[in-house]
Formats: structure tokens, sequence, C-alpha cells
């Protein structure tokens, strides 16, 4: 039977939202990219793709695609531009004045093969130390989004060898547009749970979460579960909340094919209700892209976490690779096998 935690922390769990700035949005590709080439619906999804920005000066970092995949880039950005004082979730999201321009949040790579056969997602830790492009400086591989996209995805070539050929960078409000359009995502939860940074409070089951919702369960990183009369917090950090990325990923990614196959008109009105959060580099053409992409995902996404290990670094946490991820990486360099998905 499921605990609750007793009257007044219960009720101010419900109320506690600070602001805690992150935002985990870049499942937006394995969507937006993919919804759209449904028949009859081409002419106005093109005419919404091209309000889409684009990004320029990629041009020297991407390369062309030469091989049996396409890697993209994914960046869920934490910009606050345009953020309502009146929404729910206001003071756990906050706007410019506590979060200045776009910084990293969720990096991921989304190997999609060429052929359609299928696709696979892998997440990079934030905290992972590199060196970034550019500097010859070690940092968190999340330092180098704060010089740009293009410092980023040099990075990650330069680091763990993995070619780049398209980028794609969301924000927090395409992410909520995007869940309210496809009608919520379905998301279970065993014990009651919650975030008090990120505003995540929900009930034991399996509960339909709107865009402010799983938002808040998406950009968790105090995740806290009611066991046996007491909070206990997710041990796992970062890594776990980059497990229930992938998760939620997935479930949306599926549950969003389903609505489209009953209702194929919908791909227009979700493109546009994120356009003006998504930033795509000048070379990617989505109309193109989706039959590929509706294909593989229609027969299942994989999900790899890289194995890592925490150390400290002049004063910092981080993580370094272990040995066990060069397989996964193999992969996503396009020189290795698929890697059988950890149970």
């Amino acid at each position: 039977m499921h605990q609750h935690p007793q009257g007044g922390l219960f009720d101010e769990m419900r109320r506690r939202s600070r602001r805690r700035n992150s935002a985990p949005l870049a499942l937006v590709l394995a969507i937006v990219v993919s919804v759209v080439g449904a028949a009859g619906v081409i002419r106005a999804a093109n005419q919404r793709t091209a309000d889409v920005q684009r990004i320029e000066g990629l041009e020297d970092i991407l390369v062309a695609v030469d091989g049996p995949a396409v890697n993209y880039l994914l960046i869920g950005s934490d910009s606050r531009e345009g953020s309502d004082p009146g929404a729910s979730d206001f003071g756990g999201i906050g706007d410019t004045n506590a979060v200045q321009g776009r910084r990293s949040d969720t990096i991921m790579i989304l190997r999609q093969e060429k052929d359609g056969n299928s696709a696979a997602l892998m997440s990079i830790p934030r905290d992972l130390l590199v060196t970034i492009a550019g500097t010859g400086k070690q940092d968190r591989i999340n330092s180098a989004y704060n010089k740009g996209p293009d410092v980023l995805a040099a990075t990650i070539t330069q680091e763990l060898g993995i070619p780049i050929n398209h980028l794609v960078d969301i924000d927090f409000f395409g992410f909520k547009d995007l869940v309210d359009t496809v009608g919520g995502t379905t998301i279970c939860f065993e014990f009651v749970t919650r975030d008090g940074n990120s505003g995540l409070f929900q009930e034991p089951g399996c509960n339909l979460l709107d865009g402010v919702q799983a938002l808040a369960y998406a950009r968790s990183r105090n995740y806290e579960e009611f066991r046996n009369g007491e909070w206990r917090k997710d041990p796992t950090a970062d890594l776990g909340r980059i497990e229930r990325q992938q998760a939620f990923i997935s479930t949306t990614v599926a549950a969003t094919l389903t609505k489209l196959q009953a209702d194929p008109f919908l791909a227009p009105e979700l493109i546009e209700s994120v356009s003006g959060s998504v930033r795509i580099d000048t070379g990617l053409d989505p109309i193109s892209a989706a039959g590929t992409l509706r294909k593989a995902f229609s027969t299942g996404l994989l999900t790899y976490q890289l194995d890592v290990r925490g150390e400290t670094f002049n004063g910092k946490a981080i993580l370094r690779l272990n040995d066990s991820s060069q397989p996964i990486l193999d992969y996503f360099r396009g020189r290795g096998p698929v890697t059988p998905v950890p149970e």
C-alpha cells in the first residue's frame, strides 16, 4: 500500500517551485522531423517548417553524410526568452533574470539508419570531462555550448570521434507546446513522486501528463519517491535523469506516431506549435528526412547510456568514460555493429 507524506509537508511540496534552470528538450527532433510527410499534409508542413530558425556558421563543423547512417546532435537548451510570468510553472523556470542566453541542459546523439530500419539515441552526460574544441582547456562538456552550438558539435567530434551531420536546438517552450499538442503523454509512477525544484508532483499510477507536468518530470534533478514513510532521493542523480528522459522520449514518440496514424493532419499543427522554439542547421530538410525517420521510429527506438565514473577535477564533480563505453561509441562513430542495449 502506498503511503503519503504527512499533512503540511504534502501541501508544501505541492506549492514549492524554486527557480531551477534546466530544460531537457532534445526529443523534439525525434517528433518534429519524423511526423511530417504524411499523405495530404506535405504542402502544409513545408509552409510551417519554412518558419523554423536556421543556425548559421556550422558549415565547417557538420560533415556530409557518407555512410549507412545519419547522426543528429540534439541539444535541449534552457533559454528563458519569452517566458510568461503568468504561467503556472514560471516560479520553477524563471525568466531572463535567472538565465541569460542559452545553456545546454541535455545533449543527445540520434543515429538513424539511412534505410530507415532502425534508430538509436545516446545521451551524453553534461558533466563529462572533455577538452573544449578550440581552447585546449578541459571542462565539463556542457560548457562547450556556452561558446556556441558549433563548439559543442566540434567538441563531440574531436573528443568522442562521432561525426555530426545535422544539429537541432530546442528550448523548453517548444517542449511544453509539443506535449500539449499531442494530448499529453503517459508516464507510470510506482510511488508518490516529487521534485520541489522543478515543480514535479505525481501520485502513484500511470498518469497522463500535460506539457507543464511533463517538463517538470523531464527536468527533475532532485527526484524523490515516498517509500516506507519517508522521502528517498534518487542516488543516481543526473544519470537517473538521463534514464527517465530516454524512457519519456520513447513513450512520447510512440504515442505521437499512433496519433498521427489516426489523424495525419495533426502534423502541421504540431510543427507550428514548436516552430518558434526550434533551431536547426541550414542543411536539414525535415520533409526529406521524414520518411526514413517515421519508419525507423515505428520499429522502436534503441536508447543507450555511456558507462561513466565520478571523479573530481579542479574542485568540480565530473564524469569520465569507462572502457565499457567503447562499443557504444564505435556504433555511433560508424565503426561497429549495433550494440545490445543493457537490461
